[in-house]
């Protein structure tokens, strides 16, 4: 198919519901859009073990899926155990921003994820089911020195502008991070984002940069969603916040209102 596109979907408040469920309409829709001819993956936050069970529900099989805000990229393989293996890992030491984020934040809680998708965690529990079901508790000082793809740290005493306050005085340099929805901040090496990986994807599906299409609403599509309406669609849903719209060249409806199956059903 010479007109194909590449169709890359968030998947918490895009693809899901807060709840975890996926409507009909909108499961209908991906598939819809896969059996056009486009190519419909994910690009999310989630690590891949949380990331395969979503295209399972969904009922497709890109060549690629971005996990991990783009440090992980899954390419397809019917050899492998789940259908999948690792193509392409960012990984750096999180010593650096660990100890300079807990001089801010004594009472966060934190974890690391590793190349194969184990979480370490340190100074208390993560809400069920966030870290997938790879996960064990250690010191703080376990988690310096590894390999992380990805670090996550919560706090739960502060509302979300507290936590953006003071995250900015933190001065992070050498990575990349964004704020979730709640007090929570996900960091990942320096440079690399949704984007980044959704670039090197494209390039080896051949896919002209005009043909891409990406839907998101959180602070973590921000990067997506500017790349993919640079010259191509970049679709914020209805609830994403006001710093999110701002990049995208589109809006569609709330995910309560199953926005993204509006998109993929007009495509």
């Amino acid at each position: 198919m010479t007109d194909r596109l590449l169709v890359a979907l968030d998947v918490d408040g895009t693809v899901l519901r807060e709840d975890g469920s996926i409507t009909r309409p909108v499961a209908e829709a991906v598939r819809h859009a896969r059996d056009e001819g486009h190519e419909v993956t994910l690009a999310t936050g989630r690590s891949a073990s949380m990331a395969l069970p979503v295209l399972d529900r969904l009922d497709i099989a890109p060549r690629f899926v971005v996990c991990s805000n783009g440090a992980i990229t899954l390419e397809r393989d019917p050899q492998a155990p789940r259908g999948y293996v690792r193509r392409w890992v960012e990984a750096f030491d999180p010593s650096e921003v660990l100890t300079t984020i807990r001089g801010y934040l004594s009472t966060a809680r934190f974890a690391v994820e590793d190349e194969e998708g184990l979480y370490r965690y340190a100074g208390g529990e993560f809400p069920d089911g966030s870290l997938g079901a790879t996960s064990e508790r250690v010191s703080f000082d376990d988690l310096l020195g590894s390999r992380a793809t990805r670090v996550v740290v919560i706090s739960p005493e502060h509302d979300v502008e507290e936590f953006l306050q003071v995250v900015d005085r933190m001065g992070l340099h050498r990575v990349t991070y964004n704020v979730g929805w709640t007090a929570w901040l996900d960091i990942a090496p320096d440079g690399v984002n949704k984007a980044t990986a959704l670039e090197r994807v494209r390039e080896a599906l051949g896919i002209p940069r005009s043909r891409v299409v990406a839907v998101g609403d959180g602070r973590n599509d921000i990067d997506m969603l500017a790349w993919a309406a640079a010259e191509g669609r970049g679709i914020a849903m209805g609830q994403a916040p006001a710093e999110v719209r701002a990049v995208a060249n589109e809006r569609t409806a709330s995910e309560l209102e199953d926005g993204v199956a509006l998109v993929l059903r007009a495509l």
